[in-house]
């Protein structure tokens, strides 16, 4: 019913935007997508994946032993008394509720989990709308919709999708809070001046630099590791040298003083 309702309006907008002077303005933007590419959305979406999986191994432990009571108790009915199998199975039910119970405090519609989803993804969210609202004045934007909303897109144009300019806004915002200097200042103010496509090709410019500085950086590498392999083989053939040397100096000592020995022998 809400998805028939919107494209309702949608087609009426779009109607009305034909039959105007001005043409109806409209974007949308990817959840999603920006979400994916947030730093501190990623980093707090691993800590609650830990604690998510923290407490499946903690409901995984109870069913265990929910089934290990089970088992014990169908291996000894026979030896129990009509009291002792009673006690035991009103252990059992009380144990399966207490984990049923623990289940839905971390997985039901109220749960932990979805608490701690909500307050990790609103300030994102507040993050988003304030971007959102800042290009739809800017741009003199009518609508901007979330396309993974409830409400759905049956089609829109790349050229439409506004997701990277809100991530530059989110991320302009981050950096105008680390400012420390005037420099720092007016080079924020010529980054916020660009638009996205400058900025695409700013960033392939960039990278052809970095991609040059690599190269040379590889050659020098190169340059250097044949250096030192010279070096290694120079250093080599004087310790062979030296070596070769001193054993010929120590063999015509070892001669010289078994003649004389020779000699004092003869004497």
């Amino acid at each position: 019913m809400l998805k028939r309702t919107f494209l309702f309006t949608l087609f009426i907008l779009i109607g009305f935007g034909a039959n105007a002077q001005k043409p109806i303005n409209i974007g949308y933007v990817d959840m999603e997508y920006i979400l994916e590419n947030v730093p501190e959305y990623q980093q707090a979406s691993t800590q609650l994946d830990q604690r998510v999986k923290e407490w499946q191994n903690e409901i995984e432990q109870k069913r265990k032993e929910i089934n290990e009571m089970k088992t014990s108790l169908q291996n000894e009915r026979a030896l129990l008394t009509p009291e002792l199998i009673e006690e035991r199975e009103e252990e059992i039910a009380y144990q399966q509720e207490h984990a049923t119970d623990y289940e839905q405090k971390r997985f039901g519609p109220k749960g932990d989990y979805m608490i701690q989803k909500r307050q990790l993804i609103k300030p994102i969210q507040d993050q988003v709308f304030t971007a959102v609202q800042e290009i739809a004045e800017t741009r003199d934007f009518d609508f901007i919709f979330d396309r993974n909303s409830e409400s759905g897109m049956l089609f829109a144009k790349n050229r439409f999708d506004l997701s990277d300019q809100v991530l530059r806004s989110i991320n302009r915002a981050s950096n105008r809070r680390q400012i420390e200097t005037k420099q720092e200042e007016r080079e924020l103010e010529r980054a916020e001046a660009r638009t996205a496509e400058e900025d695409e090709e700013l960033s392939a410019r960039e990278q052809a630099v970095e991609d040059r500085k690599s190269e040379r950086q590889a050659l020098i590498e190169e340059r250097r590791r044949k250096q030192d392999s010279i070096k290694e083989a120079r250093q080599r053939a004087f310790e062979e040298r030296r070596e070769r040397i001193l054993k010929e100096r120590q063999q015509k000592r070892d001669s010289i003083e078994a003649a004389r020995a020779r000699k004092d022998t003869i004497n």
